[in-house]
């Protein structure tokens, strides 16, 4: 159960909260922040992936219906950022987001989720998952407590390899537009002060930056707590009113 909003801002609007690759809607479980947590296809509860970026994202665009923010972590931001840039939603909040990458990286990134890919399907979830988490990104996760990273561990055990793989390479980086243009006012960017490399993206954006401090890439598992107050000034912000002022006054 997840917590009720702890929040001015996000009683206020109509939130859609997307979870990252390889997670489920139980990833916001720890951020207390009311909204409609959808799961992503390919994963738990997220339907059928479609076979390419353009597919999946309408499927995700018909499931939300009207909302004021779209909120997501990773791939879930970069599906926000979609959502946003495609007219689906008025704005949204990024956490550790890449926004695109030039065409002549296309081809590398789309030889390393092919890797990935082959192995989920060869050596099945457990042995892709011990891979996909000892990556340099993710190494500050392990200070999250134990029980928060059992319970994660315990559902993407779960998951289907063959999904994580067709996830990979329908939805992965190098399949979706460059959206760097995309970014302005309409969006809220959020990082881990430890996540260099995407507190660095960010910084080379169009659109106010908060950083989580003492978080890597997922704030989600490391800092939810201080991850809930950086998406309600986001909220505010968005709204136009001051953090602390209750709406409507």
């Amino acid at each position: 159960m997840a917590p009720s909003s702890a929040t001015v801002y996000g009683r206020a609007v109509r939130c859609v909260l997307l979870h990252g690759f390889a997670g489920d809607p139980a990833s916001w479980d720890d951020v207390a922040i009311d909204g409609e947590r959808i799961a992503l296809p390919g994963h738990r509860g997220g339907g059928p992936l479609a076979d390419d970026w353009a597919g999946n994202l309408a499927a995700i665009a018909a499931r939300i219906g009207r909302c004021d923010a779209v909120i997501g972590y990773s791939l879930g931001a970069r599906v926000a950022l979609g959502l946003v840039a495609g007219g689906h939603a008025p704005r949204g909040i990024l956490i550790s987001v890449n926004p695109g990458i030039a065409d002549a990286e296309r081809a590398a990134r789309r030889a390393s989720d092919a890797a990935w890919a082959k192995l989920a399907r060869e050596r099945g979830t457990a042995a892709f998952l011990a891979a996909w988490e000892a990556q340099p990104l993710f190494a500050t996760q392990q200070r999250a407590p134990a029980d928060r990273l059992a319970a994660r561990r315990a559902r993407r055990l779960a998951l289907d390899p063959e999904q994580l793989a067709r996830s990979l390479e329908t939805t992965g980086l190098a399949e979706m537009p460059d959206y760097r243009d995309q970014i302005d006012s309409r969006f809220t960017l959020i990082a881990g002060a430890d996540d260099a490399r995407y507190v660095a993206i960010a910084r080379a954006l169009a659109a106010p930056l908060e950083v989580i401090a003492d978080s890597g890439h997922d704030p989600l598992l490391e800092q939810p707590a201080p991850l809930t107050a950086a998406i309600d000034r986001a909220l505010g912000r968005a709204l136009g009113r001051t953090p602390g002022r209750a709406p409507g006054r």
